[in-house]
């Protein structure tokens, strides 16, 4: 997805942070328990969004160069790629952010622009075949499946959109919060989003899935590489937090709330 939005007010996110409990507005990322980071065993380009479920982890990235978009599957503990496909169609070459569903997995697959159409399409989780799809008109870079349907951010998450299962566009609200989502999921009937609130800072937010409004801020620092660890793909699974921010060779990375 594109990166943070350049000319957004920066002390937005810092009145946003005035205006959370107390105890929720000091949270990091580095008070959780880091689990160890498992290196992916495959030639991933641009990474882009990340989903797990029963031992397996499916990535998305784009290689703009080739004009590719691939969506792959990996064995969760050691990282070694299971299977990938290509997902383009024609100037669409761009995944987003995907997430599971059912027994499929929703990816978004965009122009390289801003403002290009996308194809939201359901693939098979297994063989990660195309299954079928609706189009946007409007560039998605990161989908959640929620109990009552489908919610998406374009380009740096500006505006969220939602659509039922069919793809019937049932409304879009502009982002409260100003975070550049790059991720989304639902969890536990709230929604989490991932993304950069500056240029060099990133942060896992909690929020209401009517309002989109936040309700829990973690910030979160860098990893080694000196990539905010939201830059790209988030999934939170069975209390474990995961994200996969680098480009290849890339790294998983898990974190556990002490």
């Amino acid at each position: 997805m594109g990166r943070y939005r350049e000319k957004m007010n920066l002390a937005w996110p810092m009145v946003l942070l005035a205006c959370l409990p107390a105890t929720r507005a000091q949270d990091r990322l580095n008070q959780w328990r880091a689990g160890p980071a498992v290196a992916l065993d495959a030639k991933l380009h641009h990474v882009q969004g990340i989903d797990i479920e029963d031992g397996i982890l499916w990535v998305s990235s784009v290689d703009a160069k080739a004009n590719k978009g691939y969506l792959a599957r990996f064995e969760l503990k050691s990282g070694r790629l299971l299977a990938q496909v290509e997902v383009q169609e024609g100037r669409r070459i761009h995944p987003g952010g995907i997430a599971l569903d059912a027994d499929s997995i929703r990816v978004p697959v965009a122009e390289y622009n801003r403002r290009g159409p996308t194809t939201i399409e359901r693939r098979n989780k297994k063989t990660l075949e195309r299954i079928d799809s609706f189009n946007v008109d409007d560039h998605i870079g990161a989908i959640a499946v929620g109990p009552r349907g489908l919610v998406g951010g374009n380009w740096d998450s500006v505006t969220l959109y939602r659509w039922d299962r069919d793809g019937k566009e049932l409304g879009r609200t502009p982002n409260p919060n100003g975070t550049a989502y790059q991720d989304l999921k639902f969890v536990d009937g709230r929604m989490i989003g991932s993304g950069l609130i500056s240029r060099g800072e990133g942060a896992i937010e909690w929020l209401d899935p009517d309002t989109f409004a936040l309700v829990r801020r973690v910030l979160v620092g860098k990893t080694s590489r000196g990539i905010p660890y939201t830059q790209e793909g988030m999934t939170f699974r069975d209390g474990t937090l995961y994200l996969l921010p680098e480009d290849g060779p890339s790294r998983l990375f898990s974190f556990s709330e002490r």
